[in-house]
């Protein structure tokens, strides 16, 4: 009889991982095949391979990804209670092709030598014109960066959100560059006093076993904007491939990351925020300040994506 199997193809790129499809395979007995690659060339094997691709799960990260997915015809519609049990339904594309399973919070970090969290603790405040060239940011076609102007035109309308990039742009220390954990280094260094990033970045400096990269974070702070609709989160998710050849192991094994071990492990070394409800945090993100999440649902920012992307263009914001 043959052994029943599963093959993963996502964009993480962390140890814990294999410990999570070790798990899977030690509880179900389904043996797990894994493929990683960034997000455009995913996309594009899965399209290049057609009915003939052996992927079953697609795992990337942020919703404006999976999205892109989605519209490509790369995932198929899911059924399941288990799942939409467990996540709740803003996390989660409302016909199944795709589910939110961790979250993460896209905040502001700052010097706070030079700012306080009352100056730079809102999107907003990043328009001000006493941050001339205090601001370090990543290229605008980094998804989390379409990802959040595409939360902005929901919130402020397309001419207030234009307005915003192109203040922001106007106010940049550098050329945009680098990763987020590159925007903290360059705040710690001096080269810049505020960013914008998602929180596990600094997370994961806070909690480095290294001392040198924890003095990174401790010369930085995190603010969490709380006014209009709160703060913008995200997700790293996953769908079930359009040709899934396992369909029924690829159903089980998302299921298995909304149990408590599944979210344990897809959390823990990521330091993002769990999905479910009641499992714990993570070390390290205990200690951050409780904040509102915005109620955005999640799929307006894959069909905002576009419009962001010209917003960002025509602000000069590289």
């Amino acid at each position: 009889m043959r052994r029943r199997r599963l093959n993963s193809f996502g964009t993480r790129h962390y140890d814990s991982d294999r410990q999570l499809y070790d798990a899977f395979e030690a509880r179900t007995g389904i043996a797990v095949r894994f493929r990683e690659l960034s997000a455009p060339a995913l996309i594009e094997a899965l399209k290049t391979e057609g009915e003939a691709s052996p992927a079953d799960v697609v795992i990337s990260a942020d919703a404006g990804t999976l999205w892109q997915f989605q519209d490509a015809g790369l995932l198929q519609p899911v059924r399941s209670t288990v799942l939409e049990g467990a996540i709740p339904e803003r996390f989660r594309e409302p016909d199944g092709h795709w589910f939110g399973l961790a979250k993460r919070a896209r905040v502001i970090v700052y010097d706070p030598a030079r700012f306080s969290a009352e100056e730079v603790g809102e999107y907003g405040d990043l328009a001000s014109e006493g941050l001339e060239g205090e601001i370090c940011m990543r290229s605008s076609s980094n998804v989390y960066n379409l990802s959040l102007m595409g939360e902005l035109i929901e919130r402020w309308g397309e001419e207030k959100a234009s307005d915003w990039a192109r203040a922001v742009a106007g106010n940049f220390a550098r050329d945009p560059q680098g990763g987020d954990t590159t925007q903290i280094e360059s705040i710690a260094a001096g080269e810049c006093s505020v960013a914008l990033v998602n929180h596990y970045y600094w997370v994961r400096l806070a909690t480095s076993e290294a001392e040198d990269r924890r003095a990174i974070a401790e010369a930085t702070a995190l603010a969490f904007p709380a006014t209009g609709a709160g703060t913008h989160v995200n997700i790293t998710g996953a769908g079930i491939a359009a040709n899934a050849p396992n369909r029924d192991e690829a159903v089980a094994f998302l299921e298995f990351l909304v149990s408590p071990e599944g979210q344990a492990l897809l959390v823990g070394e990521t330091r993002e925020f769990p999905i479910v409800s009641g499992v714990p945090l993570p070390a390290g993100t205990d200690g951050l300040p409780d904040f509102i999440e915005s109620t955005l649902a999640l799929t307006r920012l894959g069909e905002n994506q576009a419009r962001s992307q010209t917003i960002y263009d025509r602000a000069g914001w590289n």
